[in-house]
């Protein structure tokens, strides 16, 4: 064990690490070299003067136990240490190579307690977590790596070397099948590997199996409400349904409404599997509905990708994957709809719906703000930016690439009726047709 948890510390040395210090810029970068390095005027803000610095990051094979155990310490970071730390994401990576970061947490103790070396020599149990503690003198600083014997390991010091930034935020090279699944047995292996821990992954498999469809034939058009919550598309899902004679159908399917809450409690390595299955039932169910009439999806794919991709990139919005990013493609496997509408309504009134609801925030919404460990992130994310520019680049490269034939008859049943027939909310400011 000493040797595995030496060897992921040593693996983790040879990285390129990012702290999302200030959520306003992009995250700070820095390496680790054998020569002493001035820190950059940022650096020296993040590494202090005097306050006991550490890391400490989740390195394993196992992704399922991985992002269990990373979930489960920002739980514990959460609500066991004092006020006087500062906790940051933090993450160690290759650039430009899938898969390669490994996620964690720095943090900076300003109190005179041994409180969070006590809850790092705990943490530290676990063959999977590598905790890295830093010194400061004057410009510079170094790394010294804790074995899981002693707390600190005597080594050759490990100057912090300020880096430049990545050409794309490090959170982006994991997502692909990790946040966003973009194959149905991508997402099925992860819930297989759950069965053990998670009894409810069986029920949820049984009923992919059952009601899974690859594809449909020629049939009445599909077409697809995406938007935030509170931006009217059940008025719209409702209206359309009711004008054209359609079918109804939610994302994620109700079959799978009892397993919800288990499910969202679990880190987004499984939560995003669990309703990527979802789109895979619903896509089933958008098959055999579509042969018999026109069909009306509230969400689908974007909302999964859009909220996903939202919540995994840290800091600001402009961090997200650019517009042409191969994060945007379509699933090949999930069946496409034929015209997709987003709505959007202005913050300040997407705010008041969800007041008037009694839901002045989303969930994630809400644990972003109460969480000490991540709440400037909230700043980012409040009234829902960052899906929207995810949601908005998501339809962009689906449009370019997909090129679909307008449905003329179908459209024109739709744009030829009038305003009031068919949506009557007049506070929505945009509706983003794609065909």
């Amino acid at each position: 064990m000493l040797k595995s948890a030496m060897f992921r510390c040593g693996q983790l040395c040879s990285r390129v690490f990012a702290v999302e210090f200030d959520l306003r810029t992009e995250p700070l970068y820095f390496t680790l070299s054998s020569t002493p390095q001035e820190l950059h005027h940022a650096h020296q803000q993040l590494f202090g003067d005097g306050e006991k610095l550490f890391s400490l990051h989740v390195h394993c094979d196992n992704r399922t136990e991985k992002a269990r155990t990373h979930a489960e310490i920002k739980h514990k970071l959460s609500d066991t240490l004092s006020r006087d730390c500062d906790v940051f994401e933090a993450s160690a990576f290759i650039p430009n190579v899938k898969n390669s970061v490994v996620k964690g947490f720095f943090i900076r103790d300003k109190s005179t307690t041994s409180l969070s070396e006590d809850i790092l020599k705990t943490l530290q149990q676990s063959k999977s977590v590598c905790v890295f503690s830093y010194k400061r003198e004057g410009q510079h600083c170094w790394q010294e790596q804790w074995s899981p014997v002693s707390p600190v390991e005597d080594s050759v010091r490990k100057y912090v070397t300020p880096a430049a930034a990545a050409e794309h935020h490090p959170s982006t090279l994991n997502i692909r099948n990790a946040d966003v699944y973009y194959c149905m047995n991508e997402a099925y292996e992860v819930l297989q590997e759950c069965t053990d821990i998670i009894p409810e992954s069986k029920e949820v498999l049984k009923l992919v199996d059952e009601q899974l469809e690859k594809s449909r034939g020629e049939g009445f058009p599909v077409i697809v409400i995406e938007g935030l919550d509170a931006t009217g598309k059940t008025t719209l899902t409702e209206a359309l349904r009711d004008t054209l004679n359609a079918t109804l159908l939610k994302s994620p399917p109700q079959c799978l409404a009892p397993f919800r809450q288990r499910f969202d409690s679990e880190p987004p390595l499984i939560r995003r599997a669990f309703y990527a299955l979802g789109n895979y039932i619903t896509a089933a169910h958008i098959g055999k509905e579509s042969q018999r009439a026109p069909v009306i999806v509230d969400r689908y794919w974007h909302s999964t990708a859009a909220y996903a991709i939202a919540t995994a990139v840290g800091g600001r919005v402009e961090n997200l994957p650019k517009p042409d990013s191969e994060l945007y493609q379509w699933p090949e496997d999930l069946l496409k709809p034929n015209l997709v509408l987003l709505l959007t309504v202005s913050p300040e009134e997407r705010l008041r719906r969800l007041r008037d609801r009694g839901q002045d925030k989303t969930v994630e919404e809400a644990e972003l703000e109460i969480n000490q460990l991540f709440r400037l992130k909230c700043c980012q994310l409040q009234g829902g930016e960052g899906a929207i520019v995810a949601y908005r680049s998501l339809w962009k490269r689906w449009w370019e690439e997909d090129q679909r034939e307008t449905i003329c008859v179908f459209c024109a049943s739709i744009t030829l009726r009038p305003r009031s027939h068919m949506y009557t909310d007049s506070s929505c400011e945009e509706i983003h047709i794609y065909v």
